[in-house]
C-alpha cells in the first residue's frame, strides 16, 4: 500500500504518517527530510540531485507512506500513490498544534528536527498555515479524485483506508 498525505503545517501530517507506518509496517518518509540535510548543526539544502534519488528511492519500495507539502517535484507521489490524504483540521487546531510544538521544542520536551525560531514560528502560522494554497494542492491532485480524500483527523483517514483494505483484499487491517 502506498499513502501520500500532504497538508498545512501543524495538519498532523508526520503524527498520522509515523502510527500508519507503525500500524501497517510500512515505512514513513518526511519530504523536509529529502530536502534538508540534517547531518550538520545547521541544515543545507540537498542538491537536488540527492533530493530527487531519496524521493526515487522512497518510492521505490513495495510499500509507503510519504508526508509533506507538495512542492511541485513530487508529483510521482500522487500518481503512485494508491490513496492520497488531504489532511485540513480546523485552522486553530493547526494553530494551537504549531505554538505546542513550537514551546515543546524550545524546551527540550520534545526533539525537532531543527532549532524553532520565532521567525520560523511567525511562518509557520501565517504562511504555511492560514496562507496554504489550497487551490494549488487541489490543481495538482484533481486528477487523482477518485483516490484523494479531504480528512480532518486520523480517524476519518483509517476510515477510508479501511474501506480501501476491504475493495482491495490488502492483507493487513489497521486496528
Amino acid at each position: 500500500m502506498k499513502i501520500r498525505i500532504i497538508g498545512p503545517c501543524g495538519s498532523g501530517k508526520s503524527t498520522a504518517a509515523r502510527i500508519l507506518s507503525e500500524q501497517y509496517g510500512m515505512p514513513a518518509y518526511e519530504l523536509d527530510n529529502m530536502v534538508w540535510d540534517r547531518s550538520t548543526p545547521v541544515n543545507k539544502r540537498y542538491p537536488v540531485p540527492i533530493r530527487d534519488a531519496l524521493l526515487k528511492a522512497a518510492m521505490s519500495q513495495e510499500s509507503w507512506v510519504i508526508e509533506g507539502v507538495d512542492s511541485g517535484w513530487t508529483g510521482d507521489t500522487f500518481r503512485e500513490a494508491d490513496l492520497i490524504f488531504v489532511l485540513n483540521p480546523h485552522v486553530l487546531v493547526r494553530d494551537y498544534r504549531i505554538v505546542r510544538r513550537f514551546v515543546r521544542s524550545r524546551t527540550g520536551v520534545e526533539p525537532w528536527n531543527y532549532r524553532q525560531s520565532f521567525r520560523n514560528l511567525w511562518k509557520m502560522i501565517f504562511q504555511w498555515n492560514h496562507g496554504y494554497e489550497w487551490d494549488k494542492v487541489f490543481g495538482r491532485t484533481d486528477a487523482f479524485y477518485p483516490k484523494r480524500f479531504v480528512v480532518r483527523s486520523l480517524k476519518e483517514m483509517k476510515t477510508h483506508m479501511d474501506e480501501w483494505v476491504q475493495e482491495e483484499g490488502y492483507d493487513r487491517k489497521i486496528g
